[in-house]
């Protein structure tokens, strides 16, 4: 796994990790959701209800995978194990990133505004500048939008531990390449 990789799963569990205990629980990606779903106010019931849905798919594949001492929590040690084997994981998370960019094009044009990305992806707890900064890597039009796809493929590969110098290392602060 490429050091990269390494870099953005810690990241990603300090993230998940959002009441700090060192551990990811269902309580986490509930307290998660809810802060995404916060932010989404111009999106539809069904849109912001498919998000919730995916985090709770989310942590209910990383239990059932990852919590190999059965106790109801998560360590960073088995967390890693879900970028080791993306192939155990790449359903659950093409759902997480296809809900979440929906929530980004409320209005379906298959384009997100810069303010709503940013809005959605510090409510996940991603660092403002470094949400800029990978807004940017992915070439935003003139009327600085980027398209769903490039953000739902942007998020898939932020799980391949196979990447390396992608645009989702801007996330903890790196060069993407």
């Amino acid at each position: 796994m490429h050091t990269e990789a390494q870099a953005r799963i810690r990241l990603v569990f300090s993230l998940f990790d959002v009441n700090g205990n060192g551990r990811v629980e269902a309580a986490d990606f509930e307290a998660m959701a809810d802060r995404v779903d916060a932010v989404a106010t111009g999106s539809d019931d069904a849109a912001r209800e498919r998000m919730i849905a995916a985090f709770r798919h989310y942590w209910e594949t990383l239990e059932a995978e990852l919590d190999v001492d059965r106790d109801g929590s998560i360590s960073v040690e088995e967390f890693e194990a879900c970028t080791l084997s993306p192939e155990r994981f790449g359903d659950t998370v093409e759902e997480f990133a296809e809900s979440l960019a929906a929530l980004g094009d409320p209005d379906g044009d298959g384009r997100i505004e810069r303010p709503l990305f940013t809005a959605l992806m510090t409510a996940i707890g991603f660092d403002p500048a470094n949400t800029n900064a990978l807004f940017d890597a992915f070439g935003p039009s003139a009327a600085d939008e980027v398209e769903v796809r490039t953000w739902v493929e942007a998020i898939k590969d932020y799980y391949r531990p196979d990447k390396a110098g992608i645009s989702g290392d801007l996330l903890v602060g790196g060069d993407a390449g």
